[in-house]
């Protein structure tokens, strides 16, 4: 289970709740420009993380421009030599720069959609890829079927609705690049939907933005198909939603290991004791879908809000301003937020100063109809309960023998560890039984990471001092955690096979994000005659694709092309806003959705 972390405290918290590994931004070059961390930082958390054999991951995964490539081998170099596992990219320069021998993990936004394309991955050096978050079950297995390299796939949090590393809408609208870590999410701004005669079909809705993902209910059919990395989005969220989200999807791949031990094991070790029951409802959602994954296509996006609505909580019975009587579904609590659509259909919300029964009183002034929906999308109870310290233990085992001068204890652990030392002392018998206040002292291992599960006690009837036995304890685990440190291994980068030949063929265009003359020699090297640039460098003229999307939103409002409902909507159709306006194609072969510019907005970049 791979965990989001927008900081070190963050990464420390996801792995406490049972991540076997994390991915964070560093000082550039992450798809989250607003996330990104300091070299020593992710050093903290590489050494902490690795205790547990978990691994941490470093995002770079935007385009590189030219005068940038130095930069970056040099801010790969620091991060191996801190330790850091793999490297998330999408930019094929870093297949070609003289770097350490760093593991190389295929980023989404390479935009990885079928067999020939991660067969390509895994032949030219990536040793993980992260497969396109559209694909269904099927689509999946005939991935994992053709490569040897672990599949990694997204099961829980937000979704682009275009195809992830294939978006310009945002470069081409704002100016700011999503293959640069700088998206403006075009996706969550309310749009009208125009027809070819002006005519309004729907009036400002969210109408590209989708709900969350949550596969929570597919992990054992993932497994199935072949996925063995489980990546959670939400490398912008606080460090409230990772521990909840994380301890959830812990909890929930361990039943099934557990119950299909022959088959799957987990990657790190620990056992986390998580002082609250996860609920994934608790955190920000827009709603929950699993987003083809099951091949139907029911309705994923959430087009009332971009934001979190949160549970239903109440009715509006009468509204005083600042005081409200409701009629309550749940208890409510001081300082919840509360949400509602006010009368132009906008949601909005305020934070609750105190409830007392059916009664809210509010800081500021509002004015609400009777009937209005409120609904509660941050629990100050809950998130005081997040606030709980978790912690992760490694079992160890201790065993304790006589020798001829003395004692010598041996611990062992999970992680294949062996360490032991001896103590001279003169043993003498002892006037009462010992057995039992030794395990005492020995089970005392205080604010380590370390949790004895068993005591094999082979001294028999003499009397050791308990400082002598407290010292000896401290030591040995002492050199456990140096033993774990020696004995640490990472991956390390596959080789290049030159010979791979591309799957797209010879002509790569502005979707394949080239922005660099050492990825252009890559990809010569491996077939192309005919490289356009990435549209950062050079901006295409007139109409062309921003977006594409397996997200419809002909199909979402219910006139699909294929239905007789479809021919209701005359073509072509628009996305118009104050500020932006696109036209929509249909792909009904490939059951796709295009999102066109229309070559009238200014660059900015």
């Amino acid at each position: 289970m791979l965990a989001p972390a927008r900081d070190a405290e963050t990464a420390i918290e996801a792995i406490k709740c049972g991540a076997d590994a994390v991915y964070m931004g560093s000082e550039s070059h992450g798809a989250r420009v607003a996330a990104g961390n300091s070299v020593d930082d992710i050093a903290r958390v590489v050494d902490f993380a690795h205790q547990y054999n978990a691994r941490v991951y470093v995002t770079l995964n935007t385009i590189i421009y030219d005068n940038e490539i130095d930069d970056v081998k040099a801010l790969i170099g620091r991060l191996y030599d801190v330790g850091v596992d793999a490297l998330i990219v999408q930019d094929m320069s870093v297949l070609r720069m003289d770097i350490p021998p760093i593991a190389l993990h295929a980023s989404t936004q390479c935009d990885t959609r079928d067999a020939c394309k991660a067969r390509f991955l895994q032949d030219v050096g990536f040793s993980q890829i992260v497969i396109a978050r559209e694909l269904s079950l099927d689509e999946i297995k005939k991935i994992s079927d053709n490569v040897t390299v672990p599949i990694e796939a997204f099961v829980h949090g937000a979704l682009c609705v275009s195809y992830s590393g294939d978006c310009q809408a945002s470069h081409y609208a704002m100016g700011r690049s999503a293959n640069r870590g700088e998206c403006a999410q075009m996706c969550r701004l309310p749009y009208s939907l125009v027809d070819a005669k002006g005519r309004t079909l729907i009036e400002n809705k969210h109408l590209l933005s989708l709900r969350d993902m949550n596969r929570s209910h597919y992990l054992e059919q993932m497994m199935d198909a072949g996925v063995s990395s489980f990546k959670i989005e939400g490398r912008l969220k606080d460090v409230g939603y990772v521990k909840n989200v994380v301890a959830f999807y812990r909890k929930r791949i361990d039943e099934i290991i557990a119950s299909r031990s022959d088959c799957y094991c987990r990657s790190s070790v620990g056992y986390s004791e998580v002082p609250f029951e996860p609920r994934l409802e608790k955190s920000f959602n827009r709603g929950f879908t699993p987003y083809f994954l099951n091949g139907e296509k029911t309705s994923i996006a959430s087009i009332d809000t971009p934001k979190s609505r949160g549970e239903r909580v109440a009715k509006v019975k009468r509204c005083y301003g600042r005081e409200i009587e409701v009629v309550a579904d749940v208890q409510l609590n001081n300082g919840d937020g509360i949400g509602y659509f006010d009368e132009k259909g906008e949601f909005a919300g305020f934070r609750l100063n105190k409830a007392e029964g059916n009664r809210l009183y509010l800081t500021t002034s509002v004015r609400l109809a009777p009937g209005t929906v409120l609904y509660r999308n941050r629990d100050k109870q809950w998130d005081d309960m997040l606030e709980a310290d978790v912690c992760r233990l490694i079992d160890v085992k201790m065993s304790l023998t006589r020798q001829l001068d003395g004692v010598l204890l041996t611990v062992s652990d999970c992680r294949g560890n062996v360490v032991s030392k001896e103590l001279a002392i003169a043993l003498e018998e002892a006037k009462s039984p010992q057995e039992a206040s030794r395990q005492r002292v020995l089970t005392k291992v205080g604010n380590t990471i370390y949790r004895v599960s068993d005591i094999d006690d082979k001294l028999g009837n003499v009397f050791v001092p308990a400082s002598v036995l407290t010292q000896l304890r401290r030591d040995v685990l002492e050199m456990l955690d140096s033993a774990q440190r020696e004995n640490y291994s990472r991956d390390t980068r596959a080789a290049e096979n030159r010979d791979a030949q591309l799957p797209q063929g010879q002509s790569l265009t502005y979707h394949d994000n080239v922005a660099n003359e050492m990825a252009c020699e890559f990809y010569v090297d491996h077939g192309a005659s005919k490289i356009e640039r990435a549209v950062e460098v050079d901006m295409p003229q007139g109409r062309f694709t921003v977006m594409t999307t397996r997200y419809c939103v002909r199909r979402e409002m219910g006139k699909c092309l294929k239905t007789s409902a479809g021919r209701e909507w005359e073509g072509p159709l628009y996305l118009t806003s104050a500020n932006h306006r696109f036209a929509l194609e249909f792909d009904c072969k490939q059951c796709q959705m295009k999102v066109l510019a229309l070559g009238d907005a200014k660059n900015n970049d």
